[in-house]
């Protein structure tokens, strides 16, 4: 059955949940997949930067931090854009500024030029390519919302899958410069024609009644929405504070143990690739029962897989806990996307949500740093785990309070 709605005084196929939205969906996740390439090429190039240019570890690492800075600042920026004039045009911006960073990395003549266009052009730039697009997706669906935002949310995790051993291969077969180069003309070539798959918007009157609903799902909630924005921002911090304990440090502490770097690398991959199954299953999740109850069900099963790891430190061990950790954790980032899209009006949400993620990258960051300076004052990775558990811990309090403050059925996915 064909649902319609009324606009210019006639009936038009509501597009929300139709194949065009699903057809927007696919394209998302491509370009998500594509732009991803700046989450994780500087980690792979790491070594052939440190050594070209002769430097300490800790200063090669600089354009890793500035990237990280500059996707968490750009979610912001690109979500405000998105807000006004469509996610095509910060789409487009990213494209412009994806490649015009990769080029620039690969003509650079010192570390500090390489650094600066991660930081202001890599990272700025492949920021649209995650909150903003999962923010636009949400417009589209209703009844599937939850599953749609978890699909484009993947798109991360799968350039965190695809995209490391492509660059590697370049690198050892070209070169560090040259494959930069490689990849700032791909982006080029592939996202600008992509984007303009996402040139229509959502009529005014399809966000006008989304508007509304999370306006009696607010009301619901008795907390303004500067109350709940300070939530959800210390609730993505904590939630990833504790999420990068294993992520960043997996690999040495794998190291540590006695069992190489390479099979900690094969644990983080593991915990990847099952991440990308918790985001689309989460996504079915939050559709029957709201992105409130899916945050707090994430955030305890995460922290249930930290709790492990202080107990068992067997490889075999290790590589279960990694996948478990993995499929538990996948959904919670999604969740605060689908949590905004539920409670603040249409024309702020990729706003709303880009301040959100902003909020969890400057968790995995302070997480990344903290699990290693714990490491250093006493020389284990078992406070380093307790630490995760404490962060993991406000975040599980948060979400359990939204859920104790609302009334009626505000946290009930739309539709369901």
């Amino acid at each position: 059955m064909i649902r319609t709605r009324a606009a210019a005084g006639r009936a038009e196929p509501d597009p929300t949940d139709s194949t065009a939205a699903w057809l927007r969906l696919t394209a998302a996740v491509v370009l998500s997949t594509i732009g991803g390439v700046g989450m994780w090429s500087v980690v792979v190039a790491l070594p052939a930067i440190q050594a070209e240019f002769g430097v300490d570890r800790a200063a090669a690492s600089m354009p890793y931090t500035l990237t990280m800075l500059g996707f968490a600042a750009g979610g912001v920026v690109m979500g405000r854009l998105a807000d006004r004039f469509g996610i095509t045009v910060p789409i487009i911006v990213s494209t412009l500024a994806l490649g015009a960073g990769y080029i620039a990395v690969g003509n650079a003549a010192t570390l500090w030029q390489v650094a600066i266009a991660h930081g202001l052009l890599i990272g700025f730039g492949c920021s649209a390519t995650f909150g903003p697009l999962m923010a636009d997706i949400s417009h589209w669906f209703t009844r599937r919302r939850g599953i749609a935002v978890a699909i484009a949310a993947a798109g991360n995790y799968l350039a965190g899958t695809i995209w490391p051993p492509v660059v590697q291969h370049f690198i050892a077969s070209d070169g560090w410069r040259a494959t930069y180069i490689g990849i700032g003309l791909f982006c080029l070539a592939t996202m600008l024609p992509l984007s303009l798959a996402l040139r229509r918007r959502i009529g005014g009157q399809h966000a006008a009644a989304a508007s509304a609903e999370a306006a009696r799902r607010q009301a619901d909630l008795p907390l303004s929405p500067r109350a709940l924005q300070i939530l959800l921002f210390i609730a993505g911090l904590s939630c990833c504070v504790a999420m990068s304990m294993p992520q960043v440090h997996i690999v040495a502490y794998c190291g540590d143990l006695g069992y190489g770097v390479a099979r900690g690398a094969d644990m983080l991959s593991l915990m990847l690739g099952f991440g990308i199954v918790s985001r689309v299953a989460s996504g079915f999740i939050a559709d029957r029962i709201g992105g409130v109850r899916t945050l707090l069900l994430g955030s305890v099963l995460q922290g249930t897989a930290l709790f492990f790891y202080l107990f068992f430190d067997g490889l075999a061990s290790l590589y279960v806990i990694s996948a478990l950790f993995g499929l538990f954790q996948g959904g919670i980032v999604p969740s605060y996307a689908i949590i905004v899209r539920e409670y603040f009006p249409s024309e702020q949400a990729s706003t709303r949500v880009g301040l959100v993620i902003m909020a969890t990258v400057l968790g995995m960051a302070l997480g990344g740093w903290m699990s290693g300076a714990i490491f250093d004052l006493t020389g284990s990775y078992q406070a380093a785990f307790l630490n995760g558990l404490a962060w993991n811990l406000l975040n599980v309090s948060i979400a359990t309070f939204l859920l104790l403050r609302s009334r009626g059925r505000p946290l009930l996915a739309q539709g369901a």
